[in-house]
């Protein structure tokens, strides 16, 4: 088992369905959440691929911390469709500091497991992730 300081185990769902979104587009988004009592992060839900960013928000809890990837479609100045993929890292201010170390000690493992991010966000609260914010770092 892994302790706090060397970041949690990665179950092996979490990089398959990773590798569905990323490749089949399966998804359109992944919440992730540390199971404690396992020491694991896991798949909490999966978004369809017609859902939309207000769905992966809506997906975050107010309280708790998740780790999130999101498929973003979107087109440029140029007039091509392109896509990136995002990792957020949702620790809002309202939730447990012991949740908030947890998350914050086993988030840089996690994220290389997830080959194929382009685009990382950190947020405490909705305003921090909204989806002009992502729109502005996509470009």
């Amino acid at each position: 088992m892994a302790n706090s300081a060397s970041g949690m185990a990665v179950h092996d769902d979490c990089k398959m369905r990773f590798l569905e979104l990323k490749a089949k587009r399966s998804y359109r988004f992944i919440v992730f959440k540390i199971e404690e009592k396992i020491q694991q992060v896991v798949v909490e839900k999966l978004g369809e691929p017609n859902d939309t960013y207000e769905d992966l928000s809506a997906s975050l809890p107010p309280n708790e911390c998740r780790y999130a990837v999101y498929d973003f479609d979107f087109t440029t100045d140029e007039n091509c469709q392109k896509s990136k993929i995002f990792f957020i890292a949702w620790s809002p201010d309202t939730s447990r500091v012991r949740s908030k170390m947890l998350y914050a000690s086993s988030k840089d493992r996690f994220r290389r497991k997830l080959d194929g991010v382009q685009v990382e966000l950190q947020a405490t609260d909705p305003s921090e992730m909204s989806f002009d914010i992502v729109k502005e770092r996509a470009l």
